[in-house]
């Protein structure tokens, strides 16, 4: 018998079948692939068997007895932890005080024992090789040392199922690296774990077997060693995926749109100068931690202490305003799509108009049908999978929450859009789709400035780019001259080009 079974697994949601009789087994101590499209059902799945979601059929069995996780304080206790792929903490808490939520130590008057909180935290942390400081606030932490302390939260409960949904794609090259080795020692220690990720090269690396879901069914699980990475996209999207090259290219630049002169910011990034031109897609390449965010935020307003000359369709902006950066027909969409892109309180039609309503806007009054036009135009294009235009946002899968977010800003008609990690945890297809969004733009005429950690896609569809290291600009390579080799050596400090 298998380790962990579920069986017949159906989940609704208003309007939408989540998942429709899943059945996968999983054996111990193995590393388990889950893969498919945004909404296939992956982080469900993992859900319901972390106590986050009810099932609304099926059963599930771990070690052949049948299981009831009806909350995450439950499946703790079953020995099942869950490392989220947005924050799962409170921001206003330490870390030490995150990590012992719910089971805090206490001395003989009743009060929290904070030493021992904080060895207890210590011996957590040093468990998956962090020095994070356990005093420090989770809400003034990195995104990436975020989902660490998550990782250190689940294999401090003991528990022996842990599922990962989409672990490293807030880390850095050494996070992912630290996080491939833990999991191999893990897998080493007997711990089951189940691995949400769209990234095929780390399942090929870490994961023995996949099980594959298309639109909440079950398609097939095999051991890794049976398929190859062009047959598991073709069973997650039930098609072949055609690469193109992107047909920007073909055409000549325009007049330049962007301008950036000796741009810097105290303690950021300093002496920073480019432009892009339109129908130009630039790549912003660099490690975390290089200031790459943060130019794009300077650029768009956001940098109060930003000095410099940021210049749009040849006029300079007053810095640190983003009604300015408004005004120039700008716009930015972040890197943190729920926290920063998107008001997850509203639903999908308001926040595709959010920054289009001055558009939209008569005498202080929304044209309501206008508005549902726009939301419905924009939905179509990005093929936006929702039951409804007022469904609430939060439901929605990570990529379809991204293209609304890109929606958001193509619907106020930016002549300069600014893009950061644009596929940051959505799947390939999703990936496929925004990047032939981003090179119709480009063929519009739009001036793009593209921040991405994944080298593929910067050298996939820039025609040149910008590389950052250490709050500097290192370099800048042509599309001729364009290799991963080249831009890690320039990322790392190894290779040196004119910038």
């Amino acid at each position: 018998m298998a380790f962990l079974e579920f069986h017949q697994i159906t989940k609704r949601f208003p309007g939408v079948l989540a998942l429709d009789g899943v059945s996968v087994s999983i054996e111990r101590g193995a590393c388990h692939a889950l893969v498919g499209e945004n909404g296939a059902g992956k982080s469900t799945l993992g859900k319901i068997l972390a106590g986050v979601y009810q099932p609304d059929g099926g059963a599930i069995r771990l070690e052949e007895k049948v299981i009831h996780p009806v909350s995450p304080h439950a499946a703790r206790a079953l020995g099942v932890a869950m490392v989220h792929q947005e924050l799962a903490f409170c921001p206003n808490l330490s870390v030490e005080e995150n990590l012992c939520l719910g089971d805090q130590p206490r001395n003989a008057a009743g009060w929290v024992n904070r030493r021992e909180l904080r060895a207890r935290a210590r011996a957590m942390l040093a468990e998956i090789g962090s020095n994070i400081d356990p005093a420090t606030l989770i809400g003034t932490l990195s995104t990436g040392q975020e989902q660490l302390v998550q990782i250190a939260a689940a294999v401090g409960t003991g528990a022996n199922v842990i599922i990962m949904d989409e672990p490293t794609s807030s880390l850095s090259l050494g996070e992912t690296r630290e996080l491939f080795r833990l999991v191999r020692a893990l897998k080493a220690r007997g711990i089951t774990l189940i691995y949400v990720s769209h990234r095929l090269e780390e399942i090929f690396a870490l994961c023995d077997a996949v099980t594959i879901l298309r639109d909440g069914h079950h398609v097939v699980t095999e051991p890794i060693g049976a398929t190859s990475p062009q047959r598991i996209v073709r069973q997650m999207i039930g098609r072949e995926l055609l690469v193109r090259e992107p047909a920007h290219l073909q055409r000549s630049y325009g007049a330049v749109r962007l301008q950036v002169e000796n741009l810097s910011s105290p303690g950021k990034f300093t002496g920073i100068h480019f432009s892009v031109r339109a129908g130009e897609i630039v790549g912003l390449a660099g490690l975390v931690g290089a200031g790459r965010s943060e130019v794009a935020q300077a650029i768009f307003g956001l940098d109060p202490a930003a000095a410099g000359t940021v210049m749009m369709h040849g006029r300079a902006l007053r810095l640190g305003s983003i009604r300015a950066a408004l005004a120039a027909k700008s716009g930015l969409v972040p890197e943190d799509r729920k926290r920063q892109g998107l008001v997850l309180s509203m639903n999908c039609r308001e926040n595709s108009s959010l920054a289009a309503l001055p558009l939209l806007t008569r005498f202080g009054w929304v044209n309501r049908r206008a508005e549902h036009e726009l939301a419905e135009r924009y939905a179509k294009r990005l093929r936006v999978k929702t039951p409804s235009l007022e469904t609430s946002i939060a439901s929605l899968s990570g990529g379809n929450q991204q293209k609304i977010a890109l929606a958001k800003w193509i619907a106020r008609e930016c002549d300069v859009l600014i893009v950061d990690e644009p596929t940051r945890g959505i799947d390939v297809g999703a990936k496929a789709e925004i990047y032939q969004l981003l090179d119709e733009l480009a063929g519009e005429g739009k001036a793009v400035l593209m921040i991405s950690s994944e080298l593929p896609e910067l050298i996939g569809l820039c025609g040149r780019v910008l590389v950052m290291r250490e709050g500097r600009l290192a370099g800048e390579l042509p599309r001729a001259e364009f290799s991963e080799a080249a831009l890690m050596g320039l990322m790392a400090g190894v290779a040196q080009s004119a910038a």
